[in-house]
């Protein structure tokens, strides 16, 4: 996230940054389709590498081969209504980068809109970044079993309504990843957020601590939604429900779900 609060770049500006050569963006599908066709000057950075170890050592590593220092604008991008792109933006943020922040869109959107793509690999320049690590935007399981009994703290799982209902932490309110985009952006307007969080009850001056199914990654777009209408002490539980369970903490379903349960509002 930058400086100025931004949580996502429009495509305008993206444009003219990447013309003005003053941003490094980062595609993080896979290989092949990153070869086929991306963004100009875009670099690769498949979200399985990443996560094959994000120790922040190894994370700096991969930040300096792609020539980013503490100063250099960068935009991720995926095709995956942000949910990739948003656990690397996080990552960076973690390690101590503050200028990044989300396309707004999709690559797939960015190419129906018949834009600039090409399969050339830039050539980078390793440069230096320091480590500094952002240790309150991440939560711990620890950190969440002694957050969870608080009353300023909120837990939100992402997930899939009906996994919800089957199996999640107690306490948490289901806020499904899908219901956080709009129709061609992969988050909706800041109004339209703000109405949707309201009406879950997800607002002020509470912590608020985002998890998902795995790795963190719908989690993560939803650390981004709130972000975007400014709610500042928001964490992610990035190793989310999978290490939850195999702690064997407490779990609890849901009984008697009525068919609104199902649906994604």
């Amino acid at each position: 996230m930058t400086e100025s609060g931004k949580i996502t770049t429009d495509v305008d500006s993206l444009r003219s940054e990447i013309r003005d050569k003053s941003v490094r963006v980062i595609d993080v599908r896979r290989e092949d389709d990153y070869k086929q066709d991306h963004i100009p000057t875009a670099v690769n950075l498949p979200l399985a590498t990443l996560l094959s170890d994000d120790t922040p050592e190894r994370v700096l590593k991969l930040v300096t081969s792609m020539g980013i220092d503490d100063e250099t604008p960068v935009v991720v991008y995926d095709d995956t209504f942000g949910a990739l792109a948003s656990r690397v933006a996080w990552t960076l943020e973690y390690i101590g980068h503050s200028n990044v922040t989300l396309l707004e869109t999709t690559y797939g959107h960015w190419k129906s809109l018949g834009l600039e793509n090409d399969s050339q690999t830039p050539d980078v320049q390793n440069k230096d970044h320091s480590l500094n690590l952002h240790s309150e935007i991440l939560a711990t399981s620890d950190y969440l079993e002694s957050a969870k009994s608080r009353d300023n703290v909120i837990l939100i799982d992402n997930r899939e309504r009906l996994n919800f209902l089957e199996q999640h932490i107690p306490g948490a309110i289901s806020l499904p990843y899908r219901t956080l985009a709009s129709n061609d952006k992969i988050l909706r307007s800041k109004d339209d957020m703000k109405r949707l969080l309201d009406n879950r009850g997800i607002t002020g001056n509470s912590e608020i601590i985002t998890y998902c199914g795995s790795v963190g990654t719908l989690s993560g777009l939803a650390y981004y939604a709130l972000k975007s209408v400014g709610l500042p002490n928001t964490k992610l539980y990035v190793r989310s429900f999978k290490e939850w369970k195999s702690l064997h903490k407490p779990t609890e379903k849901q009984e008697d779900a009525s068919y609104w349960d199902l649906s994604a509002e």
